[in-house]
C-alpha cells in the first residue's frame, strides 16, 4: 500500500495534521469573538501591531481579524483539497496533489511570516517562536516538494502492423475530394 509514497507526500500529509485543527480553531475563535480571538496566543502579536503601529479603531480591527482569520481557513482548505487527492493513488503517483499543497504553503508562508515580522516588531517573544516554527516548517514541506519531482510516465511502444491492403478510411484526401 505505501509503495508509491513519496516523501513530499508523508510530509504533506503530516503538515495537514498540524495545521488543518490547529489553524481552524484558532480562525473559529477569531469568526465568534473577533477581538477575544484576535487577541489569544497565536494571533496576539497581529493584534498587538494593529493596535500600536497602525492605530487602528474597534471596527477595523474587527475587519483585520475577520481577514486574518479568511486566510487561515483558506489554508485549511487547500490542505483539506490536498488530503483528499492524496487518498487518489493515480492523482498521489503523478503528483496532481502538489499543486494544492503548494497553494496551501504559499498562503500559509506568508501569513506566518507576516505575523512572525508584527511579532518582532511588538516584542512578542512566544509569539515570534510559534510563527518562525511554522515557517520553517512551510518552507521545508515547500522546498521538499520542489526538489522531489513524481516519476515520469511510462512510455508506450505501439507496434505498427502492416496490412496488405490499406483500409478505406485511411487513405490519403485527393485534392478534388474537398
Amino acid at each position: 500500500m505505501f509503495r508509491n509514497w513519496r516523501i513530499g507526500s508523508v510530509n504533506g500529509a503530516l503538515l495537514a495534521a498540524y495545521f488543518i485543527p490547529a489553524w481552524t480553531l484558532v480562525a473559529f475563535n477569531i469568526m465568534v469573538a473577533p477581538v477575544h480571538g484576535l487577541y489569544e496566543r497565536p494571533s496576539v502579536a497581529v493584534a498587538l501591531f494593529l493596535s500600536d503601529h497602525l492605530q487602528m479603531a474597534g471596527m477595523d480591527t474587527v475587519r483585520a481579524a475577520w481577514l486574518l482569520a479568511l486566510g487561515r481557513l483558506t489554508v485549511v482548505a487547500f490542505f483539506a483539497i490536498y488530503l483528499v487527492l492524496l487518498c487518489i493513488p493515480r492523482v498521489r503517483k503523478n503528483g496532481g496533489s502538489d499543486e494544492a499543497l503548494g497553494i496551501a504553503l504559499a498562503i500559509g508562508s506568508l501569513i506566518s511570516f507576516t505575523s512572525m515580522v508584527m511579532a518582532s516588531k511588538v516584542g512578542e517573544l512566544a509569539a515570534l517562536r510559534l510563527h518562525a516554527t511554522e515557517l520553517l516548517l512551510l518552507l521545508g514541506a515547500a522546498i521538499v516538494v520542489v526538489i522531489e519531482r513524481p516519476d515520469p510516465a511510462p512510455k508506450i511502444v505501439q507496434e505498427t502492423v502492416e496490412t496488405a491492403a490499406p483500409l478505406g478510411l485511411e487513405q490519403a484526401e485527393l485534392l478534388h475530394n474537398r
